[in-house]
């Protein structure tokens, strides 16, 4: 019993290291935490930001409004407007350790128990990406509840990442 609770222990401390953090970054690669965007035609961008495993659906949409933000400030753009909205979730596939009990037999007896299992998860959990398709303008911000000031925006998510 010692013996399976220091394993247990050993494969908790796997797991905290087995995380990717889910940073406001550039992603690496198409499946890397980060955000990525493509210029669909002058003021018109798809971002994806793809949050680390385990990531709050939140914090995903929150980054991927904040680089919304960020594409219009730099393209010298007042306001932005979500003009499609997904997110999207990838299922857990990372690695798991089994930890079981069971019986067995021995030459001239045998022995029945009750097997008792568990796994742990060293995957850290699902990843989600949220996908914004946006529209930008200059001047005065357009009334409605998708539509945003970019500067505005920047202040207030930029003080909690």
């Amino acid at each position: 019993m010692k013996r399976m609770l220091i394993a247990a222990a050993a494969a908790l401390s796997l797991a905290a290291c087995a995380t990717t953090p889910t940073l406001y970054q550039p992603a690496a690669g198409p499946q890397a935490v980060g955000y990525s965007d493509y210029r669909i035609e002058p003021g018109r961008y798809r971002i994806t930001f793809r949050g680390g495993p385990g990531a709050p659906p939140q914090q995903v949409t929150d980054y991927a409004l904040m680089r919304a933000a960020d594409l219009a400030i730099a393209g010298g753009y007042d306001w932005f407007r979500v003009a499609d909205r997904f997110l999207e979730g990838r299922p857990d596939r990372g690695p798991r350790m089994g930890v079981g009990v069971g019986g067995g037999d021995f030459g001239y007896r045998s022995g029945v128990s009750v097997g008792v299992g568990t796994t742990f998860n060293l995957g850290g959990g699902p990843s989600l990406a949220s996908t914004i398709e946006v529209v930008m303008g200059r001047g005065e911000r357009p009334r409605g509840e998708d539509t945003y000031d970019a500067r505005a925006l920047r202040r207030s998510l930029g003080e909690r990442i």
